[in-house]
Formats: structure tokens, C-alpha cells, sequence
């Protein structure tokens, strides 16, 4: 018996240690550009949306079987139909793009290293995500447009959406938007592209905000931002500038860095 408890009780030590070695994962600074290369040029709110809720991968994984079986349901629609799901806020906020959900439930390795990264090195997240966009900026791929506000907030660049209310999600190509990719040992992983479109979200999808000075994201702090005497047709495109490609644009074949 009293082995029968000491083999339960180094088992138990065995997972407990490889939960903190999970927790105290670390990336350099390749692996993180790769890491936050597909999702860094979103909107704030949904960039912190998709932090947060790479954390609790069991709601992740629950909110993307009940997106497979409601395929019809996105958006504001979607957030209404799972109010009453006890799920990360960040999780059921995210039902409102079926696609980018369904990605991060593809790809759990994925997800699991962003939720380690958020988690033990949250500085350096937020400035991998500056600085993947101000590469995109420089390529021309990131400025305002029909879609997105991009803001300059001190040394920051903030991404918002033209009308509060109405956000894309689209897909774009890493090796495109930042021009010639720089660590040829760390790529951006491969996603399955899908089309972007308007998606309308209620109050319930601005759980949090991205605190850029202090390098930091604040849960539980909406993020409103409302941009005066702008109109936006909801069948607004996303509009890169002329002599770029287009940011959503199928791939020629699959990429697998």
C-alpha cells in the first residue's frame, strides 16, 4: 500500500513539475515574431481577445465544437447564443469569427505556445506585436483604411476599428505583409485561409484593452473607441494601398515554414 501511494504521489510530482516547466516556457525573439506573425496586424481588441483566450484551451476547444455544430452563427448573433456558456469572456468573444476560432483549435501546439508566451513573457509579446507591425507598416500592408484606424499612441501603433462596432477578422499572408521574412529558422505557421467580412459584435466581445506604455494587457477594461464623422458601408472592403497585393489573397500552395 505503501508503495501503491508513493508511486500515485511521484506521478503527481511529475505532472506538477511539468506544469511549471510548461508555464516558464521561453522563446527568443524568432520564435516570437513567428508566433505572433498570423494574428499581430488584427485590431487591439481582438489581438487581446485571442491572447487571453489561448489560456484556457479546454473552453477553446468546447467553443470551437459548438462553432462547428452553428455553423450559420457569427458575430453579434453568436455572442448572444453563448451568454450563458461558462467560458473564458476572451473564449465566447471569439465565436464571432468562426474562422479564426476554428484555426486556433487546429493547431493546439499553436495556441498552447502563445498561451505560454502571453503568460510568461508578456512584455516581450507586446513588443513583438509592435514590432510586426511597424514592418507591416513600412511594407505599406498597415495604414487606416475602410476597415481599421491605425493610431500612433507615443511610440505604439494602435489598430482599431473604423466603426466600434464592426470588425474583420481577415486572413493575410506573413510572407507578404512583412516583406521578405527575416529568421529562416523560425517561420509563421500555416493557416488555411478564409475570406474576410464585416462582422457585426455587441459591448460583450471589448473584454479587455491593450495598455502599450506599460506593456501590458488590462482584463476586464473594455476598449471602446469611437472615431466621429466617419461612415463605413457595412460591404466595405478591406483596401490595401495600390501598388501592394491584396493582404487576403489565397495562398499558391501550402506553406509550411
Amino acid at each position: 500500500m505503501k508503495r501503491f501511494v508513493a508511486v500515485v504521489l511521484l506521478a503527481a510530482l511529475g505532472l506538477v513539475q511539468a506544469s511549471v516547466q510548461a508555464q516558464a516556457k521561453t522563446f527568443n525573439q524568432g520564435e516570437l515574431d513567428a508566433l505572433l506573425a498570423p494574428v499581430a496586424l488584427y485590431p487591439d481588441a481582438l489581438v487581446s481577445n485571442i491572447l487571453l483566450a489561448s489560456t484556457s484551451p479546454d473552453d477553446l476547444r468546447d467553443a470551437a465544437a459548438w462553432s462547428r455544430a452553428n455553423p450559420q452563427a457569427s458575430g453579434d448573433e453568436a455572442l448572444r447564443a453563448v451568454q450563458a456558456m461558462p467560458w473564458n469572456p476572451s473564449v465566447a468573444a471569439l465565436v464571432a469569427f468562426p474562422d479564426l476560432l476554428a484555426r486556433m483549435d487546429e493547431n493546439p501546439r499553436w495556441t498552447a505556445d502563445l498561451a505560454a508566451a502571453y503568460t510568461g513573457m508578456e512584455p516581450s509579446v507586446m513588443d513583438t506585436v509592435q514590432g510586426l507591425r511597424q514592418r507591416a507598416q513600412a511594407t505599406g500592408y498597415l495604414q487606416s483604411n475602410d476597415q481599421y484606424s491605425v493610431q500612433q499612441q507615443g511610440a505604439a501603433l494602435a489598430v482599431y476599428p473604423q466603426q466600434p462596432e464592426v470588425v474583420y477578422a481577415p486572413y493575410y499572408d506573413p510572407y507578404v505583409v512583412y516583406g521578405r521574412w527575416w529568421w529562416p529558422a523560425y517561420r509563421p505557421i500555416f493557416w488555411r485561409p478564409w475570406s474576410g467580412r464585416p462582422v457585426f459584435v455587441s459591448r460583450s466581445f471589448f473584454v479587455s484593452r491593450m495598455d502599450w506604455g506599460g506593456r501590458h494587457l488590462v482584463r476586464g477594461v473594455p476598449q471602446r473607441v469611437f472615431i466621429p464623422n466617419r461612415v463605413v458601408p457595412p460591404h466595405a472592403q478591406l483596401h490595401p494601398p495600390q501598388s501592394a497585393r491584396p493582404i487576403v489573397q489565397p495562398l499558391p500552395g501550402p506553406r509550411r515554414g
